[in-house]
């Protein structure tokens, strides 16, 4: 809640007149207590996650022939229903264990210093903290996500989210509760590190949301980001993760492909390029 009773109460404690985009805020946030807009992430993730992958969903059920030729497992079809029992599957563990973890967890956010006051930020300063928490969560996701390829966390955990070895955009949080709590460390991880205002975050959790989608649709579009951003993995680099399954040891990164160069996990997916480059010339 801001510590203002009036925009011009707000404007001579900044000392300047607010921005459009700062009155928006004051009438949107004044009354509305810090819990309150922090609850309000559980609120885009649903939204997000039902609206972004309704492209890939009209695709995958055939209704842009033109696209078929985008699919990186042509082979492999999903139908409606096998669609709607992901949908379902990942609502439910939005309710039941995403949202509870966004209530208990304000206190952390409170400690962090996410804040919500006015002024805003600049687009720079959102810009770079953005970059900023995607390569953090980048970097952390992916030990986390060689842990889970051990033995045991694979079995007890990681499998349900390799159920798909054809990824879907609707599977990209599909997975086991605890798989969901422990990959959102990493995500919070950056904003803890760097926090800024909770309009940022709630643009990080977006936009982490709609990379994931994106990541797990299945189709390598012409306007995939891999061809507009530096060390990009998208849907090509995780979709062969997804096809070896188990036994991959490749493409862990969540994001970005050089810590899976440096550390050298990507050896079996540049064999799986060249043999696909072998066949092509053929």
């Amino acid at each position: 809640m801001l510590p203002y009773q009036s925009l011009e109460e707000s404007e001579e404690a900044l000392g300047r007149a607010l921005s459009v985009a700062e009155k928006l805020w004051f009438q949107y946030s004044a009354q509305k207590l810090d819990f309150i807009l922090h609850c309000h992430n559980i609120l885009f993730v649903m939204l997000f996650y039902t609206l972004a992958p309704l492209p890939f969903v009209f695709i995958g059920l055939g209704w842009f022939k033109n696209m078929d030729k985008f699919k990186i497992q042509p082979k492999v079809n999903d139908c409606l229903s096998n669609m709607f029992k992901c949908y379902k599957h990942v609502m439910r563990t939005f309710v039941l264990v995403v949202g509870p973890l966004q209530v208990i967890s304000y206190p952390t956010i409170q400690w962090t210093g996410i804040r919500t006051s006015l002024p805003l930020p600049s687009l720079s300063e959102v810009f770079w903290q953005i970059v900023v928490y995607f390569i953090i969560e980048d970097f952390s996701n992916y030990w986390i996500h060689r842990m889970l390829h051990t033995k045991w966390a694979y079995k007890k955990i990681h499998r349900v989210h390799h159920e798909y070895t054809a990824p879907i955009g609707l599977a990209a949080p599909y997975a086991h509760w605890a798989e969901i709590l422990i990959l959102g460390l990493p995500s919070f991880l950056g904003p803890a590190l760097v926090p800024g205002h909770i309009v940022t975050y709630w643009l990080w959790i977006i936009l982490r949301q709609l990379e994931a989608i994106e990541t797990h649709s299945g189709y390598l579009l012409p306007w995939t980001p891999t061809k507009y951003i530096p060390f990009y993995g998208g849907a090509e680099y995780h979709d062969y993760h997804h096809f070896v399954g188990e036994q991959s040891k490749s493409n862990f990164a969540s994001i970005f492909t050089y810590c899976d160069y440096i550390y050298g996990t990507n050896k079996g997916y540049r064999s799986h390029k060249q043999v696909i480059e072998k066949v092509k010339s053929l």
